[in-house]
């Protein structure tokens, strides 16, 4: 019985290595956030280094996302990390919601948020664990985003206006 087990279970694991999930790998940047807000070389780097995996419309996939289901769960992953915020879809979306997410980029480092610990976990990834300086870099550079958007427009046009009614459905 035991045999039979390992057997059927090595079957399916094979099987299941014929459906891979899509990968992020159309680099489109026509909506980046380079295009509308400066991004010195170091900010670059770091966002390379640390956030465009998840966070941008190119993914630099390790060697395991070939292994299912890890790949399915690293499709999962960096889908979902493009939904809360993709670099390079940036300008695409309404000033108010750019606003935001560079305030939302500032609280998620400062609290250790981003990178996720599961994306660093066992030295996965190293490159994307931020050192204090780096996570200041960033923080500074989106606080200087902010600074920029609140001098040249409305406090009241860069909010974002609470929804009437249920939430939309999800997708």
């Amino acid at each position: 019985m035991k045999k039979k087990l390992v057997i059927a279970l090595l079957v399916l694991l094979v099987a299941i290595q014929f459906f891979r999930p899509e990968k992020n790998l159309s680099d489109d940047n026509t909506y980046g956030i380079a295009q509308r807000y400066p991004v010195p070389e170091n900010v670059a780097t770091i966002l390379k280094v640390a956030c465009n995996d998840c966070h941008s419309n190119k993914t630099v996939y390790p060697w395991y996302a070939e292994i299912q289901p890890l790949g399915w769960w690293l499709a999962g992953h960096v889908n979902d990390g493009k939904r809360h915020l993709n670099f390079s879809e940036y300008t695409n979306k309404p000033l108010p919601r750019q606003f935001h997410k560079f305030e939302e980029t500032i609280e998620m480092v400062n609290e250790g948020e981003m990178p996720l610990a599961s994306y660093t976990w066992m030295g996965l990834h190293a490159g994307a664990k931020l050192t204090d300086e780096q996570k200041k870099i960033l923080m500074d550079w989106a606080q200087a985003q902010i600074d920029t958007l609140k001098a040249h427009y409305p406090m009241d046009s860069l909010k974002m206006k609470r929804r009437e009614g249920p939430p939309p459905p999800r997708e």
